[in-house]
């Protein structure tokens, strides 16, 4: 009987405490596409990775196009010429997926490029997000715009959406 007491009174104290939580959620991409600074950045990387882009791709193609005309004069080269134009291709195909690791690899150009111009704007969310999160006392604050969150419903009076573009100066 004393078991089921203390088990009784444990359980009320452990739900006590989660009832007084205080959520709130937020919609990332929302507040996002409502800096300029951050469609700026996105415009500017992405006009950067379509130029590096272009110059992987013609390194592709000129190394197709030295393929194309190896194969079409094959017949009248001697061995040395054949090794010689074969590692010609080679050469060019490594050319190729060099650029193509320095630009576009996991700790290539663009990363950096993006983390320079990216990570500041997203610092400074996070911050007016933690500032909101602790002046109103929520535990947690939720991004309803990623997929993996799962929610299912969640009431407009907990989005703080437009007071965290609000607390960085961009009114909505």
């Amino acid at each position: 009987m004393k078991k089921i007491i203390a088990l009784t009174a444990l359980c009320i104290g452990c739900l006590l405490p989660a009832a007084a939580q205080k959520f709130a959620m937020v919609d990332m991409e929302y507040i996002m596409s409502n800096i300029p600074a951050y469609e700026r950045a996105n415009e500017q990387l992405n006009q950067t990775s379509k130029k590096w882009q272009a110059e992987v791709e013609a390194l592709d193609n000129q190394a197709k196009t030295l393929y194309k005309n190896y194969q079409n004069e094959a017949v009248f080269l001697s061995e040395a010429q054949k090794k010689e134009r074969e590692q010609a291709i080679v050469d060019k195909e490594k050319e190729a997926s060099e650029l193509r690791k320095k630009y576009f690899g996991p700790q290539g150009e663009l990363y950096k490029k993006r983390i320079a111009l990216i990570e500041p704007i997203q610092d400074e969310v996070y911050n007016a997000i933690k500032g909101i999160a602790q002046q109103r006392g929520y535990q947690l604050v939720l991004d309803r715009a990623t997929e993996t969150a799962g929610i299912i419903f969640a009431s407009p009076s907990i989005d703080i959406s437009n007071e965290v573009l609000a607390k960085l100066g961009y009114e909505k």
